[in-house]
């Protein structure tokens, strides 16, 4: 039962993640410029740097 419980509340955050809006930051709601730095990090940066 906790089994099902967490995926689909994973499956949940996963969809969620899918819709969000890729032209602007999360948090600020600045949109996202083409010269921004972040622009070119990857996954597996963020996963070292965490």
């Amino acid at each position: 039962m906790k089994l099902k419980s967490l995926l689909a509340i994973l499956g949940l955050a996963v969809l969620g993640f899918a819709c969000t809006d890729t032209d602007h930051y999360p948090l600020s709601g600045e949109e996202c410029a083409p010269g921004d730095p972040v622009q070119d990090l990857s996954v597996q940066q963020c996963a070292k740097a965490a």
